[in-house]
C-alpha cells in the first residue's frame, strides 16, 4: 500500500482531514518503534510502503518500557493533537497496520504491547 493510501484509510478510520491523518501516522509509527524490539520494526518496515519505513527505523535492539499512557502521550505530543484524537488515531493506524504488515507479523509486534493498546485494535481478523 502507498504511503498516500495509507493516509487515507486512517483518516476514513479516524475521521480526520489528510494531514491530520499524516501527523498521526508519523506520531504512531515512531511510537510504536520505539515500544517494540528492533527486529520487530525492522520487519514491519519491511511490509509498509518506502517512504514509511523511515518511521520504522530504530537504532537499538532493545525497546523501551512506557505504558499505554506514555505511549498516547508521547503520540499527542508528536502529532499535535488532544488525548482522545491521539487514541482514535493510534487505533486507526494500527488498523491499517495490520493488513499491511500481514496477520503473524502485526501479532508479533503486538505481543509486545501493553494489553490496553492491544485492546485498541481487538477484535482482529482471522488470518486466512
Amino acid at each position: 500500500m502507498a504511503e498516500l493510501q495509507f493516509f487515507e484509510k486512517v483518516a476514513g478510520r479516524a475521521g480526520v482531514a489528510p494531514d491530520t491523518a499524516q501527523a498521526l501516522t508519523v506520531a504512531t509509527l515512531r511510537t510504536l518503534t520505539e515500544r517494540i524490539s528492533g527486529g520487530e520494526a525492522a520487519r514491519l518496515a519491511d511490509r509498509v510502503a518506502y517512504e514509511l519505513r523511515d518511521y520504522l527505523t530504530k537504532g537499538t535492539e532493545e525497546p523501551e518500557a512506557f505504558g499505554y499512557d506514555e505511549f498516547l502521550r508521547r503520540v499527542t505530543e508528536r502529532a499535535g493533537v488532544d488525548p482522545e484524537l491521539a487514541e482514535r488515531g493510534v487505533r486507526a493506524v494500527l488498523q491499517t497496520l495490520h493488513p499491511v504488515a500481514g496477520h503473524r507479523e502485526f501479532t508479533d509486534a503486538l505481543a509486545q504491547l501493553p494489553a490496553q493498546l492491544r485492546n485498541l485494535v481487538q477484535p482482529l481478523p482471522r488470518a486466512p
